[in-house]
């Protein structure tokens, strides 16, 4: 793929800063003049008002974020250097993603920003990738980078695409799912967990069909459980927005727990007990309830049930920073009914994968539901992303998952 390098955009007087301490987004409010005619897409340089170089990027005059950089050095931006890119993310991903020729796992091999490939997010599940084209710039790359991942990636049966997410409309896209390239994924692909067989629906699941980024604390769940629960004590563990239920099956395969899952998607739930009966998990000891979580939550609270282990997963509840003060109540509101229906001594997991509400503002959020439900609680971990979704220094943003493992008195 031959770009396109010739347009120049002009950054204003003191608005340089972020951008040469590596921060990957160019705002509209920065931009002070535009040399030559940028088509959507086209490689951009930028300078300083002075001139002085500052680095290249993709452009695109409908977004709000006018530029993403994509490197600070002087250098072409062709087929070789999105090879480059793409081959230094995969080497780094590690162990145990380094033996995923031997071993069908799911993981993620591109983390957008975080990668310095902003826009850009790729997950691997067995023998098939699935890509997300975020923004402008890698959608009109999109089948070229799927070509590139098949040199790097010799051994996957196909490339499909799931470019169906919201933020595409800022960019100016509708979204785009569909085969890239190869065999097209089967209706579940089958990866391994540490403790159980996954079953990952990529066409209609969400996300790119499972929450990769929740690995480690479905790790620290499963130690939770052998720590402080024996063989004659069956904790009775609920899942909110227990979506597929994969903290559930951990809870199954330990063949010691009675689980509920709820959710308010059928086919999610279905997909949950399909994965259980895959792995031949009891049957007696799992329930599937499809419900609005607050009512349900409310509702149970009210009557007085109590559980061992609550895990509260919402999706994301602000998407920008004026939804942050709903949201906050959001968060406020169903921490402080799961607060009410644990047993003293019992466990809380609770997350939030807002990028707005900062870890700070997360745990006073669930420190005033807990001072509303007059109960005790101590953080007893700290929890978040995965190693496959590292979050670059320079990019703060891309730290969005964050998460207390609280017991609760």
């Amino acid at each position: 793929m031959t770009e396109s390098q010739n347009a120049t955009i002009i950054i204003k007087p003191k608005r340089d800063k972020p951008i040469i301490n590596q921060h990957p987004w160019v705002f509209s409010g920065a931009i002070r003049g535009i040399e030559g005619n940028p088509q959507p897409g086209d490689i951009v340089t930028v300078r300083a008002h002075d001139r002085a170089f500052l680095g290249k990027g993709y452009w695109n005059p409908t977004s709000q974020i006018r530029v993403r950089m994509l490197t600070w050095e002087d250098e072409s931006i062709d087929d070789a250097w999105w090879s480059k890119m793409l081959q230094r993310a995969i080497t780094h991903r590690g162990n145990p993603f380094r033996q995923h020729d031997a071993i069908n796992l799911g993981y993620r091999l591109i983390n957008a920003e975080n990668d310095y490939l902003p826009g850009l997010v790729i997950d691997r599940y067995g023998d098939w990738v699935v890509l997300q084209a975020l923004t402008l710039g890698i959608d009109t790359r999109k089948t070229t980078i799927a070509e590139l991942l098949t040199k790097l990636l010799p051994n996957i049966r196909g490339v499909y695409e799931r470019s169906d997410v919201d933020i595409r409309e800022l960019e100016g896209l509708e979204s785009s799912t569909g085969l890239l390239w190869g065999e097209a994924p089967p209706e579940a692909i089958e990866i391994e967990e540490d403790t159980h067989m996954m079953l990952v629906d990529v066409y209609n699941g969400h996300k790119t069909g499972h929450y990769l980024d929740q690995s480690v604390s479905r790790d620290r769940f499963n130690q939770l459980l052998n720590t402080e629960f024996t063989h004659t004590t069956k904790p009775h563990i609920l899942n909110l927005f227990s979506y597929t239920g994969a903290f559930s099956h951990v809870a199954s395969a330990t063949g010691n727990a009675s689980v509920t899952n709820v959710d308010a998607s059928l086919d999610a739930l279905e997909l949950a007990e399909r994965i259980a009966n895959f792995n031949g998990f009891s049957e007696a000891d799992t329930n599937y309830i499809q419900a609005n979580v607050f009512e349900y939550l409310r509702d149970i609270a009210d009557e007085g049930a109590q559980y061992d282990v609550v895990i509260l997963d919402p999706p994301k509840f602000a998407h920008n920073k004026h939804q942050i003060d709903r949201a906050s109540r959001g968060y406020k509101d169903i921490n402080l009914n799961a607060l009410n229906v644990i047993k003293p001594g019992g466990f809380l997991l609770t997350f939030s994968c807002s990028g707005a509400i900062s870890s700070e503002l997360f745990q006073k959020i669930v420190f005033g539901a807990l001072v509303d439900s007059g109960r005790q609680a101590q953080i007893i971990d700290y929890l978040g992303h995965s190693p496959d979704h590292p979050v670059a220094l320079t990019f703060p943003e891309g730290h969005y998952l964050k998460g207390l493992l609280l017991r609760v008195y």
